[in-house]
Parts: structure tokens; C-alpha cells; sequence
């Protein structure tokens, strides 16, 4: 029972708020698994499911997929270098999926960046179905590689990182329909809200990112702190986002000071923007998005070509630790304005489920948490780790059990000191 109560306690917001820096929240019962050094030990991994693995310093992993013809897989890799990691701005990860011949059927990647501090970073590989490459069921390997572009060997002296994968699958569009982008979309900055601030804290991973709708919200963090927030967005919405470094005493100027990162719901990288820092507020916003729509994958720009299903879309802010040099431990005001436009209306057919299921869903409850800033509690929590994380019922069903159980001792402790005693 006392690990049940653990694992509901990493999902908690109090815990996000008091997470140190470097640290990150993996999807609580992840399976962890070892890359192979070739194609011929691959471990397999199944969609649905959110694996651990580490990826050594010098070193390149497989992992083994097995994929149905008219699904198209996405598979979300985040590296965690350790904390107090050494890095350039060109180190980072590249992922990509091959087929049983080695065709590579994508590729992509992630770097740290002009801030030089470590933080998570997630590059997304896919095979698409339909397309020239890459056809047919069967095997398909993800390749993870380190990135040391530069030949500065950070990668190598920075030890290993910590991976989180998490792949995941689209069917087929069910009938037929528009085989090009959309067309014109309002691509006009709207002006900023000016409401007062509301506080809320972020998660410290994708699987503890906070509920957020539109607003203005206000954070702190400390150099080198990552917070993960999720934004729900049907069909047809449409996001804004920026964020501000408040002010603050000190002298010097620190490129890359604040990041701001969007990912879509499989995690693939939509947009991202930094700032310079010099100690005055300065904002920062992504470029104008245009409203999710499934034929945005026809699109050339990879911005819009990401926005292309519903679901929660992850805001990912990081502080530098190299503001603690000019600038001081902090913590430091940010504030992230967001704005949701558009009209929902309802998505394609799917010929089948994606997986995990909901994935591409925008609920009810989804929508309320977003106001509140709900994670999610009781039934409607453990579901969720057990779709995104992979954990069996039995588990599941120790989680709920073990969080009943505290919840009736607490009371009963309340109750004990409230009565007088004789």
C-alpha cells in the first residue's frame, strides 16, 4: 500500500511545485527497457505503453516496433541529461524509424539550444502509412542516436541520459476526404490578455503536465527548473502562447534565458522560442498556429503540418541554469498568456482506434480541468495511468485502494484529535 500511495503522489500538483531543478516526472509505471547495439536485440515496444531506457554517452540504441499496414506510428522520445550535465548548444538526440532493410522512413531531432542548459528534449520519429517509404506490416527499428555536432565532446562527458519513449498510433481516416492543406487561415497576432494573473504551477514531465486553458497564468522557477503544462484543443482551435521573464536584480546579459516549447499530442515538436535576458520583463510568443485540422499534415511548413489532431497540446517552459550566474538562484516570475480561438467542430471518421485510445479526444472533463487546473483524481486518474503509462488493472486497482485507505486513515486521525479525552 505504501508504494501505491507514492506513485498517485508523483502526479500531484504540490509535488510539480516542489520538484528540483533537473528533474523530471517519467509516466508512472513505465516499463524499463535496454536499447540494443543493433538491430538484432532490439526489445520490443508496443504502442500505448511508456518505456524507460538510457542512452549511453557514446552510443546509438535500437528498438523494435511492429507495425499494421494502415496505422501510422508516432514515437515521442524525450532525453534527461542529469542535472549539472555539461552541454553545447547543437548536443541533443536524433531519432528516427527504419524498416527491416534500413530505409530510413524518417528522421528528426532536438538540441539544447543558445540557453546551453540541460533540460528535457523531445524528438519524434514516425512511419506514416500511405505514403512512398516504409509500406506494409510488419518490423520497423527506432534508431536513437547522441548528438555532439559541434565535436566538443559534451555528449560523451556528460554521462548517460534517461529516456522516455512512448509510441503511439493513428488508423486510417475511414472513407475518403481532402488529400491537400487547408487553405488561408488568420495568421494576425491577436492582442495580448490583460487579465490579472492566476497562479498554477506546471508538472515536471509530459505524463504530470498541469491543465490550462486561456488565461493568464503566473509561475516562478529557479535556473535550471522545466515546467509542463497541457492546453486540450478540438477540432478547429486554435493556440496563442507567450511568456515573460519578470524583472530582477543583477548585471549581464544571458542568451536563451527562457524557453517556451509546443508539442502536439504525440509530442512532436510544433514550435518553440527563446529570449536574451538582461534583468528587464521581456516576453516571448510562438509564431501564430493555424486551427488543428487533420489536413494540416499535407502542409509543407513542419509548424503547421503538427497541428494536425486534437488533443492536449504541451506547453514546456525552461529557465537556464546560466541565469543563476548573473542573475541569481531565483526564483523568477514567468508569466504564460494563452489564448484559444477558432470554432470546435467535429473531427474525421476513424477507421479504427488510435492508441492509446482518447488520445485524439477532447472531453467533457478535459475541458474543466483546464479551467481549474484539475490532474485528475480517483477512477478517472488511475485510467489514465493505465492507458498512458502501461500499468495493469491489479495495480491500478492497488492505487485506487491505497488512496481510499489514506484518505479513511487521515479522517480518522481528524476525528481522534478533534474528541476530548477522559
Amino acid at each position: 500500500m505504501f508504494c501505491a500511495v507514492l506513485v498517485l503522489s508523483a502526479v500531484s500538483p504540490a509535488v510539480a511545485a516542489g520538484a528540483r531543478p533537473g528533474t523530471y516526472d517519467f509516466a508512472p509505471g513505465a516499463r524499463t527497457v535496454a536499447g540494443a547495439g543493433d538491430t538484432a536485440g532490439a526489445a520490443l515496444l508496443g504502442p500505448g505503453h511508456t518505456y524507460r531506457s538510457s542512452l549511453p554517452g557514446d552510443g546509438k540504441l535500437f528498438y523494435r516496433l511492429r507495425l499494421r499496414a494502415t496505422d501510422t506510428a508516432y514515437v515521442p522520445v524525450t532525453a534527461v541529461p542529469p542535472a549539472g550535465a555539461t552541454v553545447s548548444a547543437t548536443d541533443g538526440i536524433r531519432v528516427s524509424v527504419r524498416d527491416a532493410r534500413g530505409s530510413s522512413c524518417s528522421f528528426a531531432s532536438a538540441r539544447f539550444g543558445a540557453g546551453l542548459s540541460p533540460r528535457p528534449v523531445t524528438a519524434l520519429a514516425e512511419r506514416e502509412a500511405g505514403k512512398a517509404l516504409c509500406q506494409g506490416e510488419g518490423t520497423y527499428y527506432l534508431l536513437v542516436e547522441r548528438l555532439d555536432a559541434e565535436g566538443s565532446g559534451t555528449a560523451a562527458r556528460s554521462g548517460a541520459w534517461d529516456l522516455e519513449i512512448a509510441p503511439a498510433t493513428e488508423p486510417d481516416r475511414a472513407g475518403t476526404g481532402p488529400t491537400a492543406a487547408a487553405g488561408a487561415w488568420d495568421s494576425a497576432t491577436p492582442q495580448p490578455l490583460t487579465a490579472r494573473p492566476a497562479d498554477r504551477t506546471g508538472g515536471s514531465g509530459f505524463a504530470t503536465a498541469r491543465p490550462l486553458g486561456q488565461g493568464v497564468w503566473r509561475t516562478r522557477l529557479v535556473p535550471g527548473q522545466t515546467q509542463f503544462y497541457k492546453v486540450p484543443l478540438e477540432w478547429g482551435r486554435q493556440l496563442y502562447a507567450s511568456a515573460e521573464l519578470g524583472g530582477s536584480s543583477g548585471h549581464g546579459y544571458v542568451g536563451g534565458a527562457l524557453t517556451l516549447s509546443l508539442h502536439n499530442p504525440v509530442r512532436g515538436s510544433v514550435d518553440d522560442t527563446s529570449l536574451g535576458y538582461t534583468g528587464t520583463p521581456r516576453p516571448t510568443s510562438l509564431q501564430p498556429l493555424p486551427p488543428v485540422e487533420y489536413t494540416n499534415r499535407y502542409a509543407v511548413p513542419a509548424a503547421v503540418s503538427a497541428v494536425r489532431f486534437a488533443g492536449d497540446y504541451y506547453l514546456v517552459l525552461h529557465l537556464s541554469t546560466r541565469l543563476a550566474g548573473s542573475f541569481g538562484a531565483g526564483p523568477f516570475r514567468v508569466t504564460l498568456r494563452v489564448r484559444v480561438g477558432g470554432q470546435a467542430h467535429a473531427g474525421p471518421q476513424y477507421a479504427g482506434r488510435p492508441v492509446p485510445e482518447g488520445l485524439f479526444t477532447v472531453t467533457p472533463r478535459d475541458r474543466q480541468a483546464a479551467l481549474t487546473g484539475d490532474t485528475g483524481g480517483g477512477d478517472d486518474l488511475v485510467m489514465k495511468l493505465v492507458a498512458f503509462g502501461g500499468i495493469g488493472a491489479g495495480t491500478a486497482l492497488l492505487l485506487v485502494l491505497g488512496g481510499w485507505t489514506v484518505a479513511a486513515r487521515r479522517g480518522q486521525t481528524r476525528v481522534s484529535a478533534q474528541k476530548p479525552t477522559a
